[in-house]
């Protein structure tokens, strides 16, 4: 009992002071992408396949726009890394995963329990990493969000791929999500750093791939993301002004 009391005494104390708004905020926005990647659950129990994946796509969104809050505000805490961390795993690895085996592994009995279940799997164990091991300049693997809307964008697109050869795509993604080759990390871009010129150019490319690919256009993009870090080209790199970039570069040595 008077360990109970106690712990009472210290949890009263500890709460006093209550979350600032630049803590809430971030996590509001990190609570957007894991409500995206719950709705898409609840969308593929319902057999509305397209809406799901079209989901997976928004909370992309909002996984790009919390961190972005919370250094804006100063307000990143170990709680939202960990939060923005379970938000993803449901997000970038469930979601696709039950997605995929509804719409074309599921008939491969259990080899499609295995690929869906292994794709998920990958995504813990990249966001794992990431947590422990911080390493400046590209991502480590192939980022989750990019992995999980890269799986998501075959349905989006129509793109009805035989089941073995789906099965090999989520493998081989959720291989490259674990492995170490570099991916670009744009999220160091500022105004002062960034060429506009390339990024006028990579925004132009970004609005007529939807102009004229449509509903195949997020395929596309995380398809070519992805071959940029197989050839080791870092978007990050290329978008940033020449002096720029030797910084980065005299920094790294």
């Amino acid at each position: 009992m008077k360990d109970f009391l106690r712990i009472r005494r210290i949890m009263g104390r500890k709460g006093k002071k209550p979350m600032e708004f630049k803590h809430i905020l971030p996590n509001m926005v990190t609570s957007g992408n894991l409500l995206c990647g719950l709705f898409s659950l609840i969308m593929v129990l319902h057999g509305r396949y397209v809406q799901a994946a079209w989901l997976v796509f928004f909370a992309v969104i909002f996984d790009g726009f919390d961190g972005k809050v919370a250094r804006m505000l100063g307000g990143g805490s170990q709680f939202g890394l960990e939060f923005d961390s379970l938000a993803d795993l449901v997000s970038f690895g469930v979601a696709p995963s039950i997605l995929l085996y509804q719409v074309s592994v599921r008939e491969l009995n259990i080899a499609g329990v295995v690929a869906a279940s292994f794709f998920a799997l990958c995504v813990a164990l990249r966001l794992a990493r990431f947590n422990v091991v911080h390493v400046p300049g590209p991502f480590q693997g192939l980022p989750c969000p990019a992995g999980g809307l890269f799986v998501s964008s075959f349905v989006i697109a129509g793109l009805n791929l035989p089941a073995w050869l789906m099965a090999c795509v989520m493998g081989f993604t959720g291989f490259l999500m674990i492995s170490s080759i570099p991916y670009a990390n744009m999220k160091k871009l500022t105004k002062k750093t960034a060429d506009g010129v390339k990024c006028l150019v990579l925004f132009s490319m970004f609005v007529l791939s939807f102009v004229f690919l449509k509903k195949g256009a997020p395929l596309f993009l995380f398809a070519l993301y992805i071959v940029g870090g197989l050839i080791r080209f870092d978007w990050g790199q290329w978008l940033l002004k020449p002096e720029a970039r030797d910084e980065a570069i005299d920094h790294k040595n």
